[in-house]
């Protein structure tokens, strides 16, 4: 059965039969000189205002039912006036019209690669169409169907309904049709990888178009290890990677915190001479920044010869995630002398930047500027960046009463941004009302119910802390578990607290005893308030030394000698594991970097780049 189409078609489209037998006589020579003439009038048509006079011209000469100049108006319309795509087609695409393939192909393209969603939802609605008209589909029907299910969100019915399709009209051999298959599953989510590798498994691999599009499935599924595993089977296989390729690979460093692979990616895109795009650029910096090495990251964008505001924004963000508010600012502040004016993201970088360095006048005035100055109406992640930078600074009261002046309905990162610093600064009444009207609104929502339990086992109210839990059960929600990864001679490795799945389980535990000891020989004390357990304080000193970064950490002290520690955890740094670190670096010499999931930590000789304010 073929998919059924949206209401968001017009009716008659979606009840009559379209007739596709040719006209009975030649068109006379006037009309075919209307045709020409229109038509070189669309080729021209770069405008809103150009596609409108083309329009003119059209329906004064008759051409309104011509299918070929019908579908040059509307592959025009998506490119020069995309606005003016669906109110075309609902005007135009009447009973009198034959349709071919050449124009719901071009239909299906419009509007899947349309700015708005409401075309984008209806762009797999027109093959339907075609099948009714008894038109058959060509080679180039299905990428482009398939391409428009893939953006379908939460609909991959509609997507396996167009593979059967495929294969019933024989194009599922189309390497073209294969590669978007494969591209439209990895887009469904992690349940379709293996769909979409069974459609790689079952293909020719000469083309690294096909390598690039299980590679980024992979990265964008959150299997990134997977990803750097296949582009290794990629190189074996003698196929050489394109600009693509390199681009999936570094978004698969970036995820992974992968270093040494980002570096590589870097030197192998000079060795191999493939152009350095300024798209390749940027991710060579996101990645390097998101590794942990943000000079390279700026020596990459100073090498640039062109610079777009996605360049800037990158290096903003980059000094940003690492504690540098000054450097971040100085170049928010460069990046507007050389004539490049910030869009909404750049102000996000900049106003991340001064909420983890604490410059929080900087900050107001940044946010000011926003509509001041560049007309640019503060979105809920503008304010979301401001009560970050409120509650980091302590300033509890201003952050709440900031985010009741919102034009906008606070989100619930904002309430749990607020909670965070509740908890941080002590307010941790305030911090409980506003988890318990969190739950309420959102009753399914794992963080809510972490955030309530830890405020009842902070304030040691063990009872309530259970009866949390016990809901959290019943309901099937589960806390997601901290883990902390380190990449060692190109393995990169992964660790959960209390875990002894890895080889080296017994040694890493034995350094970390050792780690423990040495810190209690230089007077460190552990954080137990930090254990949200009904423990003695024994235990919780014990608990505390096997989270997962410090495994990670005493597995690459173990491993190697005297160099740079990098990790990356999936959660913030505890209190207690920040503060042990700062120490770590001291006793052992070491340069500690660990990412979490909102900035960088660079631990060395006792201190940390942050400055504490995290």
């Amino acid at each position: 059965m073929p998919p059924p189409l949206p209401p968001s078609l017009p009716r008659h489209l979606r009840r009559r039969r379209f007739s596709t037998a040719p006209a009975s006589h030649h068109p006379p020579p006037a009309s075919r000189l209307a045709e020409q003439h229109c038509l070189r009038l669309l080729e021209r048509s770069s405008t809103p205002a150009a596609v409108l006079q083309s329009l003119a011209f059209l329906l004064k000469s008759g051409l309104n039912s011509n299918p070929l100049v019908l579908t040059r108006l509307f592959a025009s319309s998506a490119c020069a006036a995309p606005a003016l795509l669906e109110p075309l087609v609902a005007a135009l695409l009447g009973p009198s019209v034959p349709i071919d393939a050449f124009l719901v192909n071009t239909l299906i393209r419009a509007h899947a690669t349309s700015p708005f969603a409401s075309a984008r939802l209806c762009a797999a609605a027109f093959f339907p169409l075609m099948l009714r008209s008894a038109v058959l589909p060509n080679k180039f029907t299905f990428p482009f169907l398939l391409k428009a299910c893939a953006a379908l969100p939460g609909s991959p019915g509609v997507g396996l309904q167009a593979h059967a399709a495929a294969l019933k009209f024989g194009f599922t051999t189309d390497q073209y049709a294969s590669n978007t298959l494969i591209h439209m599953y990895s887009c469904f989510g992690g349940g379709f990888l293996g769909d979409a590798r069974n459609v790689f498994d079952r293909m020719p691999k000469s083309s690294a178009v096909t390598w690039s599009a299980m590679i980024g499935g992979y990265v964008r599924g959150g299997l990134s290890s997977d990803a750097v595993g296949l582009f290794r089977e990629m190189q074996a296989s003698g196929v050489r990677p394109d600009e693509v390729t390199v681009l999936g690979l570094l978004a698969a460093a970036a995820d992974l915190g992968a270093l040494e692979l980002a570096r590589w990616v870097g030197r192998f895109v000079e060795r191999e001479g493939i152009g350095k795009s300024v798209t390749l650029c940027n991710a060579l910096i996101d990645a390097l920044a998101k590794c942990g090495d943000v000079d390279g990251a700026v020596a990459v964008f100073q090498g640039m010869e062109e610079r777009t505001v996605v360049s800037w924004t990158s290096v903003i963000d980059a000094l940003a995630m690492e504690g540098r508010g000054k450097e971040a600012v100085g170049l928010f502040e460069e990046m507007k002398t050389v004539g490049v004016p910030p869009d909404d993201v750049a102000f996000i970088g900049v106003l991340t930047a001064c909420s983890h360095a604490g410059m929080v006048d900087e900050g107001r005035g940044y946010f000011d500027s926003m509509k001041m100055e560049y007309g640019i109406e503060p979105k809920i992640e503008h304010y979301g960046c401001m009560v970050d930078m409120f509650g980091r600074a302590g300033m509890v009261e201003q952050a709440l009463d900031f985010v009741r002046v919102m034009p906008m309905k606070p989100n619930p990162i904002i309430w749990r941004t607020l909670v965070a610093a509740c908890r941080a600064h002590g307010r941790l009444e305030l911090g409980e009302s506003i988890t318990k009207n969190l739950l309420n609104e959102y009753p399914a929502h794992e963080a809510n119910y972490v955030m309530l339990s830890n405020v009842y086992a902070l304030t040691q109210r063990w009872k309530e802390k259970s009866e949390i839990r016990r809901e959290m059960s019943k309901r099937g929600i589960k806390k997601v578990p901290g883990c902390s990864i380190v990449e060692l001679d190109g393995e990169v490795h992964e660790f959960i607290a209390g875990d002894e799945s890895h080889p080296q389980w017994k040694e890493i535990y034995m350094m970390v005893e050792e780690m423990a000891r040495e810190l209690r020989r230089i007077g460190h004390i552990s954080a137990t308030s930090e254990v949200l357990l009904d423990l003695d304080e024994e235990d919780k000193e014990g608990a505390l030394w096997w989270h997962s970064e410090k495994l990670a950490i005493a597995f690459v002290l173990l491993r190697t000698p005297g160099t740079q520690v990098r990790v990356v955890k999936n959660l913030r740094v505890c209190a207690d594991c920040h503060a042990a670190i700062k120490c770590i670096s001291r006793v052992y010499n070491r340069e500690i970097i660990v990412r979490d999931r909102s900035r960088f930590h660079r631990f060395k000789n006792g201190s940390c780049s942050c400055n504490d304010f995290w």
